[in-house]
């Protein structure tokens, strides 16, 4: 007779994990909990109707508006309700904000397509990014819940930080929401996809680094160039702008990148590309909970599709700078001097397409 210890131990072990049934989605795939079966279509018709199967302007929007959603929360409370759907829900409000100029185009797609699809828009915005984010090469799969209720109430105004906002003010906020430094500038991996809008409204979709499609960390490295002040007063004053044309650059990131707090995990994200692809997406899935209980949501990680590897595992010093353009300010690692370098001359970095 075999012992009840020993029944104990195989247990613990995993031996019987093989035998956890699962169930079979109408296309065919097994799933462990069949409340995701559902999301499989609503997958794919975000793949290509709503991100035309690539990681373009749409994919990026839906990455940056779950940040803006969720971050209207505190550990302290008094403020929004995190990754509710806040942002779709009372948009009325909420767009009506500086901080989140230039998401009213993304809502306008998302709105639409959580309607006609019966979910959320908290699910509508945090499943979205997932999916988003599966498109891009080197991107994480990020874990992923869906079964969020509507929000209740809208986010208040100054929840989300401004790209002109001191870091220390910044590094607050975000710890208000709970987040650490290090995962302030892991979240700032999105910025590899990312592009500007509504700072400089004459050159919309400017990206922020020469790599737009790609997941990597070339705008780790990119930022760390030497720039040029921008020439002007007003709101931008102070502003750095890239030296490579077409690119621009946050005022915030090139602080980030240069202040003592931050500049060690930034530099190492720059020669990692696989190390802040984790770090990314342990700090996304843990925004994509802000404000909501996990054991009342249903985990549907295993239907997001796995990206494309990224080319590269290290930053390249674009055509036309050296090394000694990079601006050190990591005091206890430098960058190394065998990086590679582009061949060519500099040329002017390509604007996102619309959509």
């Amino acid at each position: 007779m075999i012992s009840s210890a020993l029944i104990s131990l195989v247990l613990a072990s995993g031996v019987f994990a093989l035998a956890t049934p699962r169930s079979t989605c109408a296309d065919g795939t097994t799933v462990k909990n069949a409340a995701c079966c559902r999301f499989i279509p609503i997958r794919d018709a975000l793949i290509n109707d709503v991100f035309e199967g690539v990681c373009g302007e749409n994919a990026h929007s839906t990455v940056r508006i779950a940040f803006h959603d969720a971050i209207g929360f505190s550990r302290a409370g008094g403020k929004g309700g995190g990754a509710d759907g806040s942002m779709i829900a009372f948009d009325d409000i909420e767009l009506n904000f500086p901080a989140n100029a230039g998401i009213d185009e993304i809502v306008e797609d998302l709105e639409p397509f959580a309607l006609a699809n019966g979910i959320s828009f908290g699910d509508v915005i945090h499943f979205g990014s997932s999916v988003a984010l599966s498109l891009c090469p080197g991107a994480p799969v990020v874990q992923t819940f869906v079964g969020r209720a509507n929000a209740t109430a809208p986010a208040p105004d100054g929840t989300v930080p401004d790209p002109f906002n001191p870091v220390t003010q910044i590094l607050a906020r975000m710890a208000d929401a709970g987040f650490s430094s290090d995962e302030v500038i892991a979240l700032l991996a999105s910025h590899s996809i990312a592009a500007q809008d509504e700072i400089e409204p004459e050159i919309q979709r400017a990206p922020f680094d020469s790599t737009p499609g790609i997941f990597d960390s070339q705008v780790f490295l990119e930022v760390q160039l030497r720039g040029t002040s921008f020439p002007g007063n007003g709101s931008h004053e102070g502003q750095v702008e890239s030296p490579m044309p077409g690119e621009f650059r946050l005022q915030s990131d090139h602080e980030f990148a240069r202040d003592s707090r931050t500049a060690c995990t930034w530099q190492t994200f720059a020669l990692n590309q696989a190390l802040m692809a984790q770090k990314f997406a342990q700090a996304m899935a843990k925004l994509s909970l802000l404000g909501q209980n996990p054991n009342q949501l249903t985990d549907c990680t295993e239907i997001i599709p796995q990206a494309a590897p990224a080319p590269l595992k290290v930053a390249f010093i674009p055509a036309g700078q050296t090394h000694n353009d990079i601006e050190q300010a990591c005091a206890t690692q430098l960058f190394p001097s065998t990086l590679s370098t582009q061949a060519g001359t500099t040329t002017s970095v390509a604007r996102v397409p619309a959509q």
